[in-house]
């Protein structure tokens, strides 16, 4: 019979995500974890081999709570149209807390350098275009919406701009508005004036 486990897994990963808005993702330490925890450095080695795979369930973790708030979001419009991005936009209406900019912002990071971790967000993120344009009266439409949140978001989550709360709600409800775009993708490219 087997040791009965004390330390709750997310206990371990709240955590590591303290070490990682403190500390930065590259000087996260499975020592740094376990004193943020009160732990011992067993203790985390016992569900987390390595550093690397401790980043990779932070990842996980922070992907499966944003996929289940916007399920959450989606599933609250009862059916409407355009249900997925829609739900995806409603969901963006609650910026991210606060504590959680610094990991954001230091997981984008890790990101950068592991071409492992990307692939799970590179196919976090198919399978949500694939959704929203399936779900989309107008594909292209829901495709430049999903663009310009996800652009919005991106751009608070990098700590590179922040909107005043009137000014980002009026932003969110003209993205909303380009669901329904019905975009001439034959138009032209700017071209560059000639002398």
């Amino acid at each position: 019979m087997g040791r009965k486990r004390i330390v709750d897994r997310d206990a371990v990963l709240d955590a590591a995500e303290a070490v990682v808005a403190r500390d930065g993702a590259a000087r996260l330490t499975l020592d740094a974890v376990a004193e943020q925890a009160g732990i011992g450095k067993a203790t985390v080695l016992y569900d987390f081999k390595t550093k690397a795979a401790l980043i990779d369930a932070v990842v996980e973790r922070a992907v499966a709570r944003d996929n289940a708030f916007n399920t959450a979001m989606t599933q609250s419009l009862d059916g409407q149209g355009d249900a997925v991005i829609r739900g995806r936009i409603l969901a963006a209406a609650t910026p991210l807390p606060d504590d959680f900019r610094a990991v954001a912002l230091n997981l984008c990071a890790a990101l950068a350098q592991d071409a492992g971790l990307r692939g799970r967000i590179q196919e976090n993120q198919k399978t949500v275009i694939g959704a929203l344009t399936a779900d989309a009266a107008s594909p292209r439409g829901a495709q430049l919406a999903y663009l310009a949140l996800e652009g919005l978001k991106l751009l608070e989550a990098l700590d590179y701009h922040a909107w005043p709360a009137d000014e980002r709600a009026r932003i969110l409800r003209e993205i909303n508005w380009l669901v329904t775009a019905k975009p001439d993708g034959d138009a032209p490219l700017p071209s560059p004036k000639t002398t």
